[in-house]
């Protein structure tokens, strides 16, 4: 089985517990307006592995995984390569590696939610990016509806999956104390929830813009002031 990868990253910090491999898929159905990876976008780039291939790399690093590390899957969004992704996970649990699934949760299908069942029994964790807590303003933040990604959350909770909510705080969009108690009280309601990370804005991620042609839609957005974040990290202290 072979999966498009963006890149590789052997000592990851910020991505899951302890020290992480952390391997970013390729391609990505959304379209956020402060996405500092729009060189992850597009599914046809990137360059091809095998599981075997990604689990050998990454097991060279196992003696760095002490408390609590492992390997994390990123994007771009790795669901779209899901079952690329449970064969990698698999291979990784046989040889006692914690794994992680960073992902926004808008391929999950409420239709048919056992679809991803599969990848998800190899999950030890998973890192949930809400957007947005309202629909109408997570359409305009990232061209897609929040509603599969909210109940992706609420399946995860059924399931007792233990999750990292990550919430990018955003300048004018998501920093508004509104939306904030509005997805403090939606987290409250799930019970398998261990952290909350509130992730400031920036504009590292410009610089890619410029090297794809592309126009940064954010360009005029300022950073938050540390008043604003600690403002919601207190609003979202709940656990």
């Amino acid at each position: 089985m072979l999966g498009r990868i963006h890149s590789f990253e052997s000592f990851g910090t910020v991505d899951g517990p302890g020290i992480r491999f952390v391997v970013f898929m390729q391609g990505c159905p959304m379209r956020c307006l402060y996405c500092h990876n729009p060189d992850t976008w597009s599914s046809n780039a990137g360059s091809e592995y095998t599981a075997e291939q990604v689990a050998e790399r990454a097991l060279k690093y196992k003696s760095y995984f002490t408390g609590g590390g492992g390997v994390t899957v990123s994007g771009g969004e790795p669901m779209l390569q899901a079952e690329f992704v449970s064969s990698l996970f698999s291979l990784l649990k046989e040889r006692g590696v914690h794994t992680a699934l960073d992902t926004s949760g808008v391929m999950f299908d409420a239709g048919n939610p056992k679809k991803y069942d599969g990848l998800l029994k190899v999950t030890e964790l998973v890192l949930l990016d809400i957007k947005h807590i309202d629909d109408a303003e997570h359409r305009r933040l990232t061209g897609h509806s929040n509603k599969n990604i909210l109940a992706f959350a609420r399946y995860l909770a059924e399931l007792g999956k233990p999750v990292w909510i990550r919430h990018v705080l955003v300048p004018g969009i998501t920093d508004n104390d509104d939306y904030l108690c509005r997805l403090r009280d939606f987290i409250c309601l799930l019970g398998n929830v261990k952290k909350i990370e509130v992730l400031p804005y920036h504009t590292m991620g410009v610089v890619k813009y410029d090297k794809l042609g592309i126009a940064y839609p954010l360009k005029d957005t300022q950073p938050l002031s540390a008043e604003r974040i600690a403002n919601a990290k207190e609003i979202l202290k709940i656990l």
